[in-house]
């Protein structure tokens, strides 16, 4: 998510599902009734809040409010079950009837129908809107035209997509892909009202979407505020009367002020707070495995990481990072080391294989110097590993990497944390791919599904491949894999794709991340989802 979230190679092909106001005080009801209204801290989004354009977990976090599509994951297993879906039928898991349920409207009156979801999907398939998100469309007939690899798109609408009635549309995929249903809660499939197509700039100002939550304000570097959407048809309608989500720089200032009474809710407890966490919070405090993995990625854009050799110099400096040892010292039980590059809330049958790795994620100091040394040496002697600085406590544990690559290394110049300003900053520079170096590139799942950990993060060209990293073998699997209606014989490919990640060190993993969060003494309910998002709907305000 969502990558750092939310995907795009030749993705929404999947192969196989789990089964499985103002301070803290504020508000506009109080008294224990739905009215109240709790804040929590966030950050700006990277881009406007378009659905087929948001891959990034704050952006996120306000679809997952303000927005309810197909099929919904489960706030508790994951699972994906209908929400606007009436029924998706097929006979040759490549045709797909989609009915869509009566009774649904966006918060400014217009009905949901079936044409809400073609529109959108048109939308963000095509090339001229330049969606991030575009290519979670890739497996519907016409893409090539909507969205061709090279030229100008032929195509405005994707041949694939037909609407029928009014509550019915039909999807042909340009290969069989049996849960393809299973993609379809993610927040790039939602429906949009004609709102966004007749005024776009005024919708981009002020989302109107079909969840429980409308926007009221938004005041970038500040606060979004959401309110209880009364009118929302439902079945999980907001127990609150709404979200303040207010823009925090420093999830340090977040937690001081969830101490002093001045927020509700922190959603990712920072790193040099967890040791004091339960002594400061006791029953409030919330640490639950959750869908993410962090790891290091690299720019193959730039030659000096990806030449002949290179690959040993990345599984030397995964082999320099005492995992153990830093999880144990910086995160106090909210990360376990990373074995392998997906997480265990898969569970083995969705495709989770503990030590995959091998000893290329296990500390061996020595043969990691060794490798570094065989496949050229560190480009430019130092390593310089780029990280956001206003969120997340992340210099800490970047400088915690950096003390063990260089003394494994013996070199106490070997490794330097390189911080930029914002997220959105960071984000902005890896888009434009001005990486020199490693970068932090933690991934939070759109939906629990192995595929979504690897084929948008390393499948030629996937629209969350920021470091570029391209391999014809990778991408051949990953293609058979998603053609495979056999669950166990689509996950054997799936872990044989991650083989080649791994055979390459594509990206390092360093660990499998829990959810963490706070609240205040006036929440109630309060849980974080598979995804580490609240659920805030449920969340009662006293």
């Amino acid at each position: 998510m969502r990558g750092v979230t939310h995907a795009r190679g030749a993705v929404c092909a999947v192969a196989l599902a789990l089964a499985a106001t103002g301070c803290g005080g504020g508000g506009s009801g109080g008294g224990g009734t739905s009215g109240a209204v709790l804040s929590s801290s966030w950050g700006d989004p990277q881009n406007p809040l378009e659905p087929a354009n948001t891959n990034e977990v704050q952006g996120g976090k306000v679809l997952d409010m303000i927005f309810r599509g197909l099929k919904k994951y489960d706030p508790r297993t994951g699972k994906a079950t209908d929400m606007l879906a009436r029924s998706i039928d097929t006979d040759d898991s490549r045709n797909f009837t989609i009915k869509v349920k009566p009774g649904w409207t966006f918060s400014n009156g217009e009905k949901v129908t079936a044409r809400s979801f073609v529109d959108a999907w048109n939308y963000g398939a095509s090339l001229r809107n330049n969606q991030k998100n575009a290519l979670f469309f890739g497996y519907i007939d016409g893409y090539d035209k909507v969205h061709p690899s090279g030229g100008r798109q032929t195509a405005d609408t994707l041949s694939g997509l037909k609407v029928v009635d009014d509550h019915t549309f039909t999807v042909r995929l340009n290969q069989k892909f049996s849960t393809f249903p299973d993609t379809l809660g993610y927040a790039a499939f939602a429906p949009l009202p004609r709102a966004f197509f007749t005024d776009h700039a005024a919708w981009r100002k002020k989302p109107v979407g079909n969840g429980p939550y409308t926007v009221a304000s938004y005041m970038k570097g500040s606060r979004m505020s959401l309110r209880k959407w009364d009118g929302y048809p439902g079945p999980d309608k907001a127990r609150n009367g709404g979200v303040d989500l207010k823009v925090y720089t420093d999830n340090n200032t977040a937690y001081t002020d969830l101490m002093s009474g001045n927020l509700d809710l922190v959603d990712d407890v920072p790193a040099a707070q967890l040791k004091n966490v339960r002594t400061d919070l006791g029953d409030r405090y919330i640490n639950t495995p959750a869908g993410i993995l962090q790891t290091f990625a690299f720019p193959y854009y730039d030659k000096a990481w990806d030449k002949p050799g290179s690959e040993k110099v990345r599984t030397g400096l995964s082999m320099a990072i005492n995992r153990k040892q830093i999880t144990e010292t910086i995160f106090h039980g909210t990360r376990t080391p990373a074995t392998d590059w997906t997480s265990p809330v898969l569970g083995v049958a969705g495709g989770f294989k503990e030590g995959l790795c091998g000893k290329a994620c296990e500390y061996h100091p020595d043969e990691a110097k060794k490798l570094i040394k065989e496949g050229g040496g560190i480009p430019g002697g130092q390593v310089k590993i780029t990280y956001n600085a206003d969120t997340g406590s992340h210099k800490e544990w970047v400088d915690a990497v950096c003390n063990s690559v260089n003394n494994a290394l013996g070199n106490d110049k070997a490794c330097v944390g390189n911080p930029v300003g914002t997220f959105a900053d960071f984000r902005n520079r890896i888009g434009q791919h001005k990486m020199t170096g490693p970068f932090r590139a933690g991934w939070q799942m759109d939906y629990p599904l192995i595929q979504n950990f690897l084929q948008p993060l390393y499948y030629t060209n996937a629209s969350s491949n920021d470091g570029k990293w391209s391999d014809k073998e990778f991408d051949e699997l990953v293609d058979r894999a998603n053609a495979e209606s056999d669950r166990t014989r689509a996950v054997k490919l799936f872990q044989q794709a991650e083989g080649v990640v791994r055979d390459n060190m594509a990206a390092i993993p360093l660990w499998y991340q829990n959810g963490s969060a706070g609240y205040s003494e006036r929440l109630s309910d309060v849980a974080l989802n598979p995804f580490s998002v609240p659920v805030y709907n449920e969340i009662k305000v006293s």
